[in-house]
């Protein structure tokens, strides 16, 4: 029997949640800019476990201000209009008469900040979210947030490959109270054990990762060496390289909860238990490569 997930809660916003949860950037098919290949709708929704027909659904957090553009592309908006529509579509997809959680996805253009921000007060006051938040801020476009109403969330990457973060964005979250949902702790696939240079080499033409510098040498070589170092770290809790990475990220204080994408159902339950992993200062060293 799985052992029940760790839970905490949400920065201020009541919510216990479980400390490791769903992403669904990678479920999103092939043929656009950012997609990750073509994807069986099948396998997504086996991987989803999806909230239709549910008694007690699981909570519901969404993105707006990129708004799909010509040819497979996407665009940046702020504008409270295009929000509306992005919020309004993902509520007639889902079923749903609010969201627990939404955010602006990307502050661009940055000069729509404070409008887009303004129409997320206005969505949640109108009761069609019940939180609201933030994701890929910075510091000054925090702070330009905060003064026109509190940011229930922030959700920035996070991983042992790019630890930008924690210089100044993690610490001013925790001092203003902000909860913190890292997303692609495991890079996007990097991390999990699985990718090799055969892997890469055949992924499909439309998936944005074969065109990313972190999957090309130089930089390949470094993160499979730090994959080698999980996998030693991953035995000793007869886990995965994956679970292990998303794991490191819950150790910092300000984050509440990490984020994972799953393509298959059979890829659910060996990185979940990252919610429940804990390491000694001597496997954290080995992780970091300082041991």
């Amino acid at each position: 029997m799985q052992e029940r997930l760790r839970t905490t809660q949400l920065g201020p916003t009541g919510m216990e949640i479980t400390r490791v949860g769903f992403g669904a950037w990678a479920l999103g098919g092939g043929g656009f800019e950012w997609s990750w290949g073509s994807q069986e709708d099948e396998d997504s929704i086996a991987a989803i476990r999806a909230i239709a027909g549910l008694d007690e659904r699981p909570y519901v957090f969404t993105k707006g201000g990129q708004p799909p553009g010509p040819n497979g592309t996407t665009l940046h908006s702020l504008q409270r209009d295009s929000l509306r529509r992005e919020l309004e579509g993902s509520l007639t997809r889902l079923g749903l008469d609010a969201v627990d959680l939404y955010q602006i996805h990307w502050p661009v253009p940055d000069k729509e900040i404070e409008a887009g921000w303004a129409a997320l007060v206005e969505f949640r006051d109108e009761g069609l979210t019940r939180h609201i938040g933030v994701s890929n801020f910075d510091v000054d476009q925090l702070s330009r947030a905060q003064r026109i109403a509190p940011v229930d969330t922030l959700q920035p990457p996070y991983s042992l490959i790019d630890r930008e973060v924690e210089a100044e964005i993690l610490p001013f979250a925790e001092r203003e109270g902000i909860g913190v949902i890292a997303y692609s702790p495991m890079s996007s696939g990097l991390l999990t054990g699985s990718m090799t240079r055969e892997r890469i080499e055949a992924l499909p033409d439309d998936d944005w990762r074969k065109r990313d510098p972190r999957f090309r040498d130089p930089e390949l070589a470094r993160h499979l060496e730090l994959v080698e170092r999980l996998r030693s770290v991953a035995e000793r809790h007869g886990t995965t390289p994956g679970a292990v990475a998303a794991a490191w990220t819950l150790r910092h204080p300000a984050v509440d909860a990490a984020i994972v994408g799953f393509r298959r159902p059979d890829q659910v339950d060996p990185i979940v238990v990252a919610a429940n992993l804990e390491f000694g200062e001597d496997e954290v060293a080995a992780i970091e490569g300082s041991a």
